[in-house]
């Protein structure tokens, strides 16, 4: 077996005989010890998509008993892993591979008895593994899989929530103001600062020139959001903060907030948005790539084009047609919405992307950059206010993508 060759006998071409021996590669592994060469003794090189798969099988099967190798049970790299795998291998396959990483990780036995729970301190990067596992969680440990991320999204809620419905609601209240008040409504401390050019010694008073109030909105829906969240797998993060985020805008009555997930398939979870729990377990992260179809989905949402704010959380790297892409998002902005691309919503530093569909984005006049959970509320508000949203980010010292 260690000595396998092209053999002519088995009535395949050549190319098949090189699939076979590919094969066989990758079930062998990639050490000297697999001795896979061609007729003519060259040794077998993979494609980098075989390669790819080849580092994901190296990852879990060629593990040593304490752990897959590169895969701590903590890592973030672990729910990126998850995610990959599925663009890598069927659906059968990624079963399997699913099922064997919730044992070598541990997770099975973590699951099975919720008293290890306690010797772990549930993190962001276990939630983004336990959603990656979703669907190969035994039922009798999917309770105790949500408490988890019960946990961990409800400490994430509590931190942000504040901060979130501050910024908002006082971006929407600034927007609101209007400069022909009726009387009840004149914010009379900011009038007078607007018009203390307008000052009459003579008589010791301020001229109103111009009045300053606010509009009386406050049961109105004043904006719409759209949170577009990419699925893939080095997005787990950025979907855990992006659920939490979701369910604080929902509770806003001022705010309608959608939040759509998407690979090459579209899922609407507005539905869900209040439990970012039940957000969570109806993901399913990794696979394809398709922002052109989840761009197309939301611009059909978009019903009040100039009060609209769309976030498209992605890494931009495009399955579908990136010309199309573009095309749609640039008929987004000449619609009069608001739209922003966010390589990433997480703190986990500077990430991967696709700088060449970030800087055509930033070309038509959508700032493409990352952004931290605690820099998002203030986002919004940029947003809100019809602020330049890519000089805020400057403001704050963020590089957008035609800065890199």
């Amino acid at each position: 077996m260690s000595d396998a060759k092209t053999d002519s006998r088995d009535g395949r071409d050549g190319r098949d005989g090189r699939g076979r021996l590919n094969r066989w590669r990758l079930v062998l592994g990639g050490h000297e010890a697999d001795g896979i060469t061609t007729d003519d003794g060259q040794r077998v090189l993979l494609s980098a998509g075989d390669a790819r798969r080849d580092k994901a099988l190296e990852d879990l099967y060629g593990a040593t008993k304490t752990g897959p190798g590169g895969l701590g049970a903590s890592s973030p790299r672990v729910a990126r892993w998850l995610g990959d795998i599925r663009g890598y291998f069927p659906s059968t396959v990624v079963q399997v591979m699913q099922a064997d990483a919730m044992d070598r990780l541990g997770l099975r036995q973590l699951l099975l008895e919720p008293e290890m729970l306690r010797t772990v301190q549930p993190d962001i990067s276990l939630v983004s593994t336990l959603v990656g596992l979703g669907r190969v969680i035994p039922e009798h440990s999917r309770e105790t899989a949500r408490a988890v991320v019960r946990q961990v999204t409800s400490e994430l809620e509590d931190r942000l929530r504040a901060k979130t419905v501050q910024a908002v609601s006082g971006a929407l209240n600034r927007a609101a103001r209007t400069r022909r008040p009726r009387h009840r409504d004149i914010d009379w401390n900011r009038t007078i600062a607007a018009n203390l050019k307008n000052y009459q010694p003579d008589y010791r008073t301020v001229v109103p020139e111009r009045l300053v109030g606010y509009a009386r909105r406050s049961t109105e829906v004043q904006r719409e959001i759209i949170l577009c969240i990419d699925q893939s797998g080095s997005m787990a993060e950025s979907v855990v903060y992006s659920s939490v985020f979701g369910a604080v805008l929902s509770s806003l009555r001022s705010v309608r907030t959608r939040l759509v997930v998407f690979d090459t398939e579209v899922v609407d979870l507005t539905d869900d948005m209040d439990d970012p729990v039940d957000v969570l377990f109806g993901v399913q992260l990794g696979g394809g790539t398709d922002i052109n179809r989840a761009l197309a989905y939301c611009q059909d949402k978009i019903t009040q084009p100039t009060e609209t704010i769309l976030v498209l959380i992605s890494d931009l790297y495009e399955g579908g047609i990136a010309e199309e892409m573009l095309r749609r998002a640039a008929a987004i902005v000449g619609s009069g919405a608001t739209l922003i691309a966010l390589l990433a919503l997480s703190d986990s530093g500077h990430p991967t992307f696709d700088s060449n569909h970030a800087a055509a984005l930033a070309g038509i006049g959508v700032p493409a950059f990352a952004c931290t959970p605690d820099l998002f509320p203030e986002l919004m508000a940029a947003a809100i206010e019809r602020r330049d949203v890519s000089e805020w980010a400057a403001s704050h010292d963020i590089a957008t993508s035609h800065e890199k």
